[in-house]
């Protein structure tokens, strides 16, 4: 066994199942191990690495500020927050955010304005608002979050769940309007669920969502982590409908893929609720993550990577679908955010094994689903090479 791999097993938890690569350097869409091997990422570390790995822009940034003020707490003012702020705002459309660290961090913070706002300006009584999500959720980690998944795995020996919360399936606006309440504070739904299997909702389920949502006094909150900063060939995946939700998160790629962080982004409404006391983060808002942030949507509009992603995503969706493989039974997703369902009788880990040994890094997905989500600026020629390698592993299986 690789040292590096010993070293881990013997004093991490054992709460991941890596695939056995140890990787040492990383350079756009390609990353190399310990002993020189070259890969293709077709994972960008769920979406975090959308620039790229190493993206020297964004890497002068963080030394620069490093150099200069990294972590003040928000006990003070900095030169670098308001100006993240504002460019999360405009590029959002949205009034007001409130910046945390990790995914899950944003998530619990829409959770918590949810409730007040459901309290201090719906008139819901105390303790009694309820948020509903849907079924096959993947909204982060933390207890709270668990509570709401339907993932047996997720939930199993971490009760009790704190109440409040309602599942409906996803896609389903009918069954949405049914389980909504005078108590209900928000509905927060992912655009495309990826650890759900890079499931794609019915076209017209997020209009209907938010036309549901505005008639029943609802918030609308879009967990766009995954799906959001270009990854679906749109700045937000809520714009391949017009729809503007009342809440925004964003996370992972908006670190630029070096260092965590998130926003919960709202409505003035919303975010008025909250006061200084009320919610905080000794990390978020930090001035390193605020000049990486800032600089990370920069050129992701600069450089236009939502373009790219729309136009690299419909040329390896192409590609995938001329495949002659029973292996593949469906291509699903948008952008550069896509999905191979597998035949069941077949693994799909050890495929992704077999990937590994060809120069292609990506994950399964519940054993069933290949993810297909390499760094926005992949080029046609790197496509060209990652299907190749693709197209040989599962026709020689």
């Amino acid at each position: 066994m690789h040292p590096a791999i010993q070293c881990e097993h013997l004093y991490g938890a054992s709460n991941y199942e890596p695939l056995p690569v140890v990787l040492v350097r990383g350079e756009g869409v390609y990353v190399w191990d310990d002993g020189g091997n070259r890969y293709i990422d077709m994972m960008s570390a769920y979406s975090a690495v959308s620039h790229g790995h190493c993206h020297p822009e964004l890497v002068s940034v963080l030394a620069a500020e490093a150099a200069k003020l990294a972590v003040v707490s928000r006990a003070f003012y900095t030169d670098m927050l308001g100006r993240f702020l504002q460019k999360a705002c405009e590029a959002t459309g949205m009034a007001r955010a409130l910046p945390m660290n990790t995914g899950a961090e944003a998530v619990e913070t829409a959770i918590k304005a949810a409730r007040k706002w459901a309290y201090t300006v719906k008139g819901v009584a105390a303790d009694k608002a309820e948020i509903i999500a849907c079924e096959g959720n993947f909204h982060g980690r933390t207890t709270t979050i668990v509570g709401m998944s339907s993932e047996p795995q997720y939930r199993e020996g971490f009760g009790p769940f704190a109440p409040g919360f309602k599942l409906v399936p996803f896609g389903d606006a009918r069954a949405l309007e049914k389980a909504i309440t005078p108590n209900t504070a928000a509905f927060l739904v992912e655009p495309i669920q990826g650890e759900g299997g890079i499931i794609v909702p019915p076209e017209g389920y997020l209009r209907k969502a938010m036309k549901i949502c505005r008639e029943h006094n609802v918030l609308l909150i879009a967990d766009e982590i995954q799906t959001g900063l270009g990854r679906t060939g749109r700045f937000l995946a809520c714009e391949h409908e017009g729809v503007h939700p009342d809440a925004v998160l964003l996370g992972k790629a908006l670190g630029g893929g070096l260092l965590p962080v998130s926003l919960f982004l709202a409505r003035e409404e919303v975010m008025a609720v909250f006061t200084p006391g009320d919610h905080g983060s000794t990390f978020g808002g930090n001035p390193l993550a605020a000049a990486v942030g800032t600089a990370a949507i920069e050129i992701l509009l600069r450089d236009g990577l939502a373009e790219n992603a729309s136009e690299m995503g419909r040329y390896l969706r192409e590609s995938l679908a001329r495949i002659r493989s029973p292996l593949i039974t469906e291509i699903r997703g948008r952008g550069l955010m896509l999905g191979l369902e597998i035949d069941p009788r077949y693994s799909a880990r050890k495929l992704c094994l077999r990937l590994l040994n060809e120069g292609i890094l990506t994950r399964e997905t519940h054993n069933t689903v290949i993810r297909l989500a390499p760094p926005l600026v992949i080029t046609r020629e790197q496509i060209d090479e990652a299907v190749a390698a693709i197209a040989g592993v599962m026709v020689e299986a």
